[in-house]
């Protein structure tokens, strides 16, 4: 058996910056090394269903934007199916359901552009609504925050997902929820992440 060694201590934890980005999504930060960068294209040029973009902020709690944010997102495609042997059903080819970005050094500004998901099966098999898993991670985030976004135009789905109904407060609720509007022809969600504050963004422990 083992001995545990009294004189050896955790590691410190650390934020990510300053040169996660450099490390993970070097193109966006200028430095264009690969053939082909991890995490630029999320849906693929088959895929199905309706073509989306989505924009937004992740705001701090004096209400400035942080422009150091590396986010990376997950999504089923239109038919609520995950790129994954266990995803529920096949994907287009090209899908992969996954994507990575920057926050724009000047502004704070991200975005990406995708299919609009489907709805997928949960626990128990409950129907969940259309949504985004997001993670982001920081200078002065010591572990990745990982959170949803919902869309408004799905109310109805939105008022039957068992992980939205986990949340007490409608108001909290709300944080979740992108607002749509419309770009020469296409639909843009708006989804700012507020990490600290009175509107502060529900937050899940996964």
């Amino acid at each position: 058996m083992p001995q545990t060694l009294s004189y050896l201590r955790e590691t410190a934890s650390q934020t990510a910056g300053p040169y996660v980005h450099i490390g993970l999504a070097p193109g966006a930060a200028g430095f264009e090394i690969y053939r082909q960068e991890l995490g630029r294209d999320i849906a693929g040029a088959s895929a199905k269903g309706e073509r989306i973009r989505v924009e937004g902020l992740v705001i701090d709690g004096s209400g400035s934007p942080v422009k150091d944010v590396l986010l990376e997102v997950w999504q089923a495609n239109s038919e609520g199916h995950f790129a994954h042997p266990e995803g529920g059903g096949p994907v287009e080819t090209g899908f992969r359901g996954w994507g990575r970005v920057i926050t724009d050094f000047e502004t704070g500004q991200w975005g990406f552009d995708t299919v609009k998901p489907g709805r997928v099966r949960g626990r128990n098999g409950a129907l969940q609504a259309p949504h985004l898993s997001f993670w982001l991670v920081a200078r002065g985030i010591n572990i990745g925050l990982c959170t949803r976004m919902y869309f408004e135009d799905e109310a109805e789905a939105n008022t039957m997902d068992p992980v939205l109904n986990l949340i007490e407060w409608e108001t909290r609720r709300d944080t979740l929820v992108a607002s749509r509007t419309d770009r020469d022809g296409t639909p843009v969600y708006r989804f700012d992440i507020q990490l600290q504050g009175d509107a502060e963004t529900v937050f899940f422990d996964v």
